[in-house]
């Protein structure tokens, strides 16, 4: 097996061009196997597998190999943390509002700005089979969704609050310490009250 190959498949099928470099890879056999189409090039100085298998997971850890601020979010998130059965056609993920997204092909992908509070709030870091992903935990997707409700529908925010409720690990005053900083208590109160009683 090629050096290149081998250090992918040691990596989960992902590896930047520096630490290829720095495992003793030469760039010229980084461009043999480009050329050969047994790695993909996903943006400058980020390769993958060319057969490496799509999983779900895969599209949300090249967002957050690509971009190290970017953070699932809204609709990907409430999938990632199976709060719904509607399969998101795009990845959604937030950075803060001074960031520019970088420009991906694949997979497709939906970038929103949150305000300093608001991104840096319920992060949560999560190993897959695929790799590593940053991701907002289930509460402050909720009220993301609640936030974007205008924009995305109120239908999906509601349906993902329900499930949660639903869950023996359902943590309300962690969901109301988020909907404070999502500026949504007010409408996530009335909602809990109707639902739970």
């Amino acid at each position: 097996m090629d050096p290149v190959t081998k250090y992918l498949k040691e990596h989960k099928g992902y590896a930047r061009m520096k630490d290829l470099k720095a495992s003793g890879i030469y760039t010229r056999e980084i461009q043999k196997q480009l050329k050969e189409g047994r790695i993909v090039k996903v943006k400058a100085g980020l390769y993958r597998l060319a057969d490496l298998q799509p999983g779900e997971s895969n599209g949300l850890v090249e967002i957050c190999l690509v971009m190290p601020k970017a953070v699932i979010c809204l609709s990907s998130a409430l999938a990632f943390h199976e709060l719904t059965t509607f399969v998101p056609t795009a990845v959604s993920f937030a950075i803060p509002r001074s960031d520019k997204p970088v420009k991906l092909s694949y997979p497709p992908n939906q970038s929103y700005f949150f305000s300093d509070n608001q991104y840096k709030a319920g992060i949560e870091h999560h190993e897959t089979k695929a790799g590593h992903i940053r991701v907002y935990g289930p509460e402050k997707t909720i009220c993301d969704l609640f936030l974007y409700r205008n924009k995305l529908g109120e239908d999906i925010a509601l349906k993902g609050l329900k499930e949660y409720l639903k869950r023996r690990n359902r943590d309300l005053n962690k969901l109301m310490k988020f909907a404070q900083v999502c500026r949504v208590k007010g409408i996530i109160s009335q909602y809990v009250k109707a639902i739970v009683g």
